[in-house]
């Protein structure tokens, strides 16, 4: 597939609706990345290179101070909902499709600014760069941002980040720990019609998810903002066959964790949760783990934002890379025209009056002039 170029000069809108027309399931980034590539080298202010689906562009103008603005150009797989379409609910106009919220406007939005700062003779109050980069919506360890701080660092440096995921205007900041475990319950196979010569390990799952109905979440506030934790199961396997009694049950839990806690001390808490089924033979899997991310709303280029957008912050409900950003010391911040409920879904959208002023918020903090 041979991707459409982009305009950088086209409005938001427009620009938001061409990113989503191109389809960019995660493993797939590789035509939007050729026509973002595209699109950045032609402005002639940037410095651009790309690894991958990755591509990264910066602007070298002596500045004091440097502003990093990253987004994913990857989509969850598509549910019907490509190309987008716009429609008007309770008068209300909204952009409809796979990735509208998540995140396509941010990135089109990031290139907006490309647009604006990216030209020679451009005048930004902050050297810029911008990342975009694949893989954001699987595991971890593919996570094209990651491969990015593997190998181009330097590029990733700056005095603050702005991650431009889905907040629906606000700063969003922090985030919350992510981490999958497997428990895997032991039975003993039979044929069904002699069950009683087998242990059923899918009955054997009960004390799991029993733990996780009556499992009391924590709530704790972090410079000012509030997180909730969450411990679910998100995949049951087992079953072999329609007569046979099941040998194995895997049950998958998600725990997302708020920042306070680090790794070490998130396992250790789901352990603590599962010690009873874990002492009557159970076992437990972790099988992928990401950290959270302090706020760091009080670092003067984050509380300068902050102050910029004019809104109060809130807690980031989700793992988002401002956690990669805040390992290297740097403070970062989430925030981006999407609505972050509307994520994933097949209807889902993004308010067509949120566009404008994510990219004005922006521009504002970005030139150094009152919103």
């Amino acid at each position: 597939m041979t991707a459409p170029a982009l305009d950088l000069t086209a409005d938001v809108l427009t620009l938001t609706r061409a990113l989503v027309d191109i389809p960019s399931v995660s493993g797939t980034e590789g035509p939007l990345a050729d026509a973002v590539e595209t699109a950045l080298r032609a402005l002639g202010g940037l410095e651009v290179v790309r690894i991958g689906n990755n591509v990264l562009a910066r602007t070298d103008l002596g500045r004091d101070e440097r502003i990093v603005l990253a987004g994913h150009l990857d989509t969850v797989p598509i549910a019907d909902n490509v190309p987008s379409h716009l429609e008007t609910v309770d008068g209300v106009e909204r952009l409809h499709g796979c990735g509208t919220s998540d995140m396509k406007a941010g990135d089109a939005v990031m290139l907006r600014l490309a647009g604006l700062f990216g030209v020679p003779g451009a005048q930004p109050a902050h050297d810029l760069t911008f990342v975009f980069y694949d893989n954001e919506e699987v595991e971890a360890v593919k996570n094209g941002l990651g491969r990015v701080a593997r190998e181009l660092r330097g590029w990733l440096y700056g005095d603050l980040a702005i991650l431009l995921e889905p907040t629906d205007g606000d700063v969003e900041g922090g985030c919350q720990g992510t981490m999958r475990v497997v428990l895997t319950v032991p039975g003993e196979r039979a044929h069904s019609a002699r069950s009683w010569l087998g242990t059923n390990a899918i009955h054997g799952a009960a004390p799991i998810l029993a733990t996780l109905a009556a499992y009391q979440a924590r709530e704790v506030d972090i410079d000012g903002l509030h997180f909730r934790e969450g411990l679910n199961a998100v995949k049951v396997e087992g079953g072999v066959a329609g007569n046979v009694v099941p040998d194995e049950c895997r049950v998958t839990v998600n725990f997302r964790f708020a920042p306070d806690r680090d790794e070490d001390a998130a396992e250790a808490h789901v352990r603590e949760v599962f010690a009873q089924v874990l002492a009557a033979g159970v076992t437990l899997e972790v099988t992928d783990m990401s950290g959270g991310a302090l706020p760091g709303l009080a670092e003067p280029a984050a509380a300068a934002f902050v102050a910029a957008v004019g809104r109060p912050a809130r807690a980031k409900l989700g793992w988002t890379d401002v956690a990669r950003f805040a390992a290297f010391g740097i403070p970062a911040v989430n925030y981006g025209p999407g609505d972050p409920n509307q994520a994933h879904q097949r209807g889902e959208h993004v308010r067509v009056d949120r566009l404008q002023p994510a990219e004005d918020a922006l521009t504002a903090f970005i030139t150094g002039s009152p919103a």
